[in-house]
C-alpha cells in the first residue's frame, strides 16, 4: 500500500509540475492576484470576476517575469475573460475533452510569492450543455469537488496526466467550484479576439409563461421594446408566442436556447396568437444591448 500511495503522490507531483508552466498569476484587482492559463501564444484565459481593473494589469510569468498585460475583452456570461502579453513561454497545454464523474482533477493557480498553487479533487458532476445563471452557455457541466483558493480562481483544471479540462470559476454556481471546459473556452476565445465580446441575439420582449385554452403552453407578451427586434416585427403586447423557429416555447429558457443556436442578424419566424387567431411574424435577430 505504501508503494501505490508513493506512486500517485509522484505521479500527481508530475502532473503538477507538467501543468505549471501553463499557468500564470493575473495582477488585475486590488489586493490579491488571480490566475489565469495561457491558452495560446501571446494569450492569456481567466476568470471575468476577477478582472476589476482594466488599467495597469500585470501577470506573473511561469519563470517568474512580471510582464504588463491588456484586455482584450470579456464574456461575463461565461465568467471568461481573455488577455494578450508579450514575451516567450512554453506551448500551450493539451486539451481533453469532458472528463467522467470521479476523474481525479487538479486545480492549478500561481501567486508571485509562492509560485504554483495546487488542490487535488474529483469531478463530482459531468453532464451536457448548461446555462449559467449569467446568461452564458457551458458545452458541459462540470462539477468540481475540490478546493479553489482565492489566487487560483481562474486558473487551470487538468487531469493527473496534464492535460487541460479548463479554467476553474467560484463565480457560476452557490454550490461548488465549477470547471468552464475547455470547448466553451475555445468559442468563447475566438469571438472574443474578433470583436471584443460575445454577441448575444434578443428579441426585446418581456414574457411570461401562460396556458391556452387548448392547454397548450406559451408565452404572454407583457413589455415590449419599442425598438426592439420583435416590435420592428410587428409583436404586441398580449400576443401569446408559441414557436419560435419551428419549436416550440414553454418557458423563457426556450426562447434562450433558440437564440443561443442562431446568429445575429439571422431571420426567424415567430408563431403567435392574436386574440385567438394564429399568425406569423419574421423577426431578424438583434444583438442584446451591452450593460455599461
Amino acid at each position: 500500500m505504501a508503494t501505490q500511495l508513493a506512486a500517485l503522490s509522484n505521479e500527481i507531483a508530475a502532473a503538477v509540475a507538467a501543468a505549471a508552466p501553463h499557468v500564470v498569476a493575473v495582477h488585475a484587482r486590488p489586493r490579491l492576484s488571480s490566475s489565469g492559463v495561457i491558452w495560446r501564444p501571446g494569450v492569456i484565459v481567466t476568470a471575468e470576476h476577477t478582472i476589476r481593473r482594466e488599467d495597469e494589469m500585470a501577470v506573473t510569468l511561469p519563470d517568474g517575469r512580471n510582464v504588463p498585460a491588456t484586455l482584450s475583452g470579456t464574456d461575463p456570461g461565461t465568467d471568461l475573460a481573455v488577455l494578450k502579453f508579450e514575451g516567450a513561454t512554453a506551448a500551450p497545454a493539451a486539451i481533453t475533452g469532458a472528463p467522467a464523474p470521479g476523474t481525479l482533477a487538479l486545480a492549478l493557480g500561481r501567486s508571485e510569492d509562492s509560485g504554483p498553487n495546487a488542490s487535488l479533487g474529483i469531478v463530482s458532476a459531468s453532464s451536457g450543455e448548461w446555462r449559467t445563471w449569467r446568461g452564458g452557455r457551458l458545452d458541459h457541466y462540470l462539477r468540481l469537488d475540490l478546493t479553489l483558493y482565492p489566487m487560483s480562481d481562474g486558473g487551470g483544471i487538468f487531469n493527473t496526466s496534464g492535460e487541460m479540462i479548463g479554467i476553474g470559476t467560484s463565480a457560476l454556481s452557490r454550490m461548488a467550484v465549477l470547471a468552464i471546459p475547455a470547448v466553451t473556452v475555445d468559442r468563447v476565445l475566438d469571438e472574443i479576439l474578433a470583436r471584443g465580446h460575445v454577441a448575444r441575439g434578443y428579441l426585446g420582449v418581456g414574457l411570461q409563461p401562460v396556458e391556452l385554452p387548448d392547454h397548450q403552453k406559451g408565452l404572454i407578451v407583457l413589455s415590449l421594446e419599442p425598438s426592439g427586434p420583435a416590435a420592428k416585427a410587428g409583436t404586441m403586447i398580449g400576443d401569446i408566442l408559441v414557436k419560435l423557429g419551428g419549436a416550440g416555447v414553454q418557458d423563457t429558457d426556450d426562447i434562450q436556447l433558440a437564440l443561443e443556436s442562431r446568429k445575429v442578424g439571422d431571420l426567424v419566424v415567430m408563431e403567435i396568437r392574436r386574440g385567438g387567431e394564429a399568425r406569423e411574424l419574421s423577426v431578424t435577430i438583434a444583438e442584446r444591448p451591452r450593460s455599461n
